[in-house]
């Protein structure tokens, strides 16, 4: 599932750690820098559901005129303190004018994540295991997996826990690079929900500009038709908060989903009753015109006397 950074705000003391201004009440502050032990201050975060904390310095006066040297111990304090809260990233903005404070922060773990024309960002991860921040890009695409049994007539969704509202989809996440993206739904349903299934079609396309959980870039959002191939569910339960097999009826008429659940639901249950032909796009791989090389093409599928293959595209 896709790293997404939200509001809220979160202080965290700096134990004297570096330069900061005097608080309401002290004498007045001047431009002069202070020496690093002599004021007590703080760095000001916004955390996002996932348990990380994003801290913008270009927000932080107090950094003005601070070395390198001064600046580390600030930082080095503040992930002793992220550390301790039990947060499980850090997300580091830094303008460009302020780019002497990157070696320190580089020298503590950060990592470049990416970078704009007038700041970079840089991230720690603080969690267990290896990091599982998403790498940048100026496209995204997400993909979700409808597991639809056509005996039953019951479809697998999920309640996702890191939502504002628990509502019902179809499990899905971030395609891994150089992944196909029926693998990607397959493995995706696997991860959230233990059941296993084959790929099938494609269902459906999103398209959405400026998506807050892509950094503002550009999200792709396929759906595809899954068969299952197990029943049993054993979902995750850091990323579900439900897990079940619903009737597909009732699945179209409930209020508790998100729009593109339902009008997806719609769509299977037309395919359902009138033969999935008339909703599959299905996939068919063909030569590229690099050597060696095959792509992926997604269509409704062509009548065998005109599917036969006259070159490379």
């Amino acid at each position: 599932m896709r790293w997404l950074q939200g509001a809220g705000c979160w202080r965290s003391p700096l134990f004297r750690a570096g330069l900061a201004w005097l608080r309401a009440g002290a004498r007045a502050a001047s431009d002069s820098p202070r020496d690093a032990g002599e004021l007590q201050g703080e760095l000001q975060g916004e955390l996002d559901r996932f348990g990380g904390v994003s801290v913008h310095l270009a927000r932080h006066r107090a950094l003005h005129g601070l070395d390198a040297a001064a600046f580390r111990r600030l930082l080095q304090a503040a992930i002793q303190q992220w550390r301790s809260e039990g947060r499980v990233a850090a997300w580091l903005h830094v303008p460009i004018l302020q780019s002497h404070f990157i070696a320190p922060a580089a020298s503590l773990g950060f990592h470049f994540h990416h970078a704009e024309s007038d700041s970079s960002t840089l991230t720690l991860w603080l969690g267990e295991g290896p990091s599982r921040l998403p790498g940048y890009a100026t496209h995204q695409i997400g993909v979700a997996g409808a597991v639809f049994d056509d005996s039953t007539r019951k479809v697998l969704v999920v309640q996702d826990r890191n939502k504002l509202k628990n509502m019902w989809k179809f499990p899905g996440g971030l395609s891994e690079p150089g992944e196909d993206i029926g693998d990607t739904a397959v493995r995706e349903v696997f991860e959230e929900t233990g059941v296993k299934s084959e790929f099938r079609s494609l269902l459906s396309i999103r398209q959405q500009h400026r998506h807050p959980g892509a950094f503002g870039k550009s999200d792709l959002y396929l759906i595809c038709r899954l068969q299952p191939c197990s029943f049993t569910i054993n979902f995750c339960r850091q990323e579900c908060l439900k897990c079940e097999w619903m009737d597909l009826e009732n699945l179209t008429r409930t209020k508790n989903t998100t729009p593109i659940t339902s009008r997806v639901a719609r769509l299977l249950l037309y395919g359902h009753r009138e033969g999935f032909d008339k909703i599959d796009l299905s996939m068919e791989e063909l030569p590229a015109v690099y050597t060696g090389l095959f792509y992926k093409l997604y269509h409704r599928e062509l009548p065998e006397s005109y599917t036969a293959t006259t070159g490379t595209e």
